[in-house]
């Protein structure tokens, strides 16, 4: 395994990040095909055995079960100064807002929730999972700043964003003295390059850690066009986000594909190589030891110049897909409120 700084941080993390979405209870989540706990705990002490050190879950993922199941096998398997652990909060919930929760108590109970389903005292990296447009940005900042302060988390990081929010956020974080986000979690895979338009530039720039999710688009970038897999018929969302442009990715699969038969490769290990030459560290979802095992390898296969040319010349520009096509105010004709007091920035 090989490692790297997350962006402006000190944190020192695998170039592989395992992605904890398919762990958890199946009846108390949002997933039909997550894996239960005794098959969680082998794939991550796998993990660890790999030397992949940087962990993502979320409270919303199977309603904390996924914190749960990654707090105990870690808690178990690694001593936690080894291990970079992020989480994830998701935006005020109506019933708060109509009981005048403020985002910062909001924020507040968020990280303590995360704190005991996880059964530790602080994670690494505390994420921003989804653009709030009912709350304003200064509130969300300040609690996050708080959240640093008191030493439950040592940085934090954004998901579901464009370029222009987390531009506009950390010039508000460095004006009043907060904590600025150190990493962006975005869509990004080698059939959807949307980001390449302004995240990627961007977080370039900033040296601010890219850290992608659907890595493999969900698998159909690990697998021959006909294949087939558990996930693949029942997870929905993705063939929501994916089934519209199947015909022109099929394209890049099937190189990715040739890619990875002259390499004697797998194409998980060829698409994870590609997005290597790109970001910090992918965040992998694994199922099954194969899947974790297989990103491992990728960080060792180098790809030419003239591969990634060829792997990247068929990419058509998509539509936004899932949760990044909802990042808009309901009421088209509103504008995000930045600041509660009378300076806003940004209207």
């Amino acid at each position: 395994m090989k490692y790297t700084k997350l962006g402006n941080s000190d944190l020192n993390v695998s170039r592989i990040c395992m992605g904890c979405m398919g762990f958890g209870d199946a009846a108390r989540g949002q997933h039909s095909w997550t894996v239960d706990e005794e098959h969680s705990r082998e794939i991550i002490r796998r993990g660890l055995e790999l030397g992949v050190n940087f962990y993502d879950t979320a409270t919303a993922y199977q309603s904390g079960t996924s914190e749960q199941y990654l707090g105990r096998a870690l808690r178990d398997f690694a001593k936690r100064d080894d291990v970079i652990v992020a989480t994830k909060f998701l935006p005020r919930t109506q019933d708060e807002i109509e009981n005048g929760v403020s985002g910062r108590r909001h924020i507040e109970n968020m990280i303590d929730t995360s704190l005991r389903n996880l059964g530790m005292d602080h994670v690494d990296l505390y994420i921003y999972h989804i653009w709030d447009w009912q709350t304003p940005i200064h509130d969300i900042l300040d609690g996050l700043n708080h959240v640093v302060k008191a030493g439950k988390a040592r940085y934090i990081g954004i998901s579901n964003c464009f370029a222009w929010q987390v531009a506009k956020a950390n010039a508000l974080a460095e004006r009043e003295g907060f904590a600025g986000f150190v990493s962006v979690q975005g869509h990004y895979n080698l059939i959807f390059r949307e980001e390449e338009r302004e995240m990627v530039p961007f977080c370039e720039e900033e040296n601010i850690a890219l850290t992608p999710y659907s890595a493999l688009a969900s698998g159909r970038l690990s697998r021959k066009p006909g294949e087939d897999s558990k996930r693949a018929q029942e997870d929905n969302y993705a063939k929501f986000k994916y089934d519209a442009t199947s015909a022109q990715d099929g394209v890049i699969i099937g190189r990715v594909a040739e890619v990875a038969e002259k390499h004697g490769a797998t194409m998980t290990e060829v698409s994870l190589a590609w997005l290597l030459t790109k970001v910090t560290s992918p965040m992998v979802g694994a199922t099954k030891l194969r899947h974790i095992e297989g990103a491992a390898k990728a960080v060792d296969l180098v790809l030419t110049d003239e591969e990634i040319a060829y792997l990247e010349a068929p990419y058509m520009p998509h539509p936004l897909a899932g949760v990044m096509a909802q990042n808009k105010p309901a009421n088209a004709r509103k504008k995000q409120v930045w600041s509660t007091g009378d300076q806003k920035i940004g209207g």
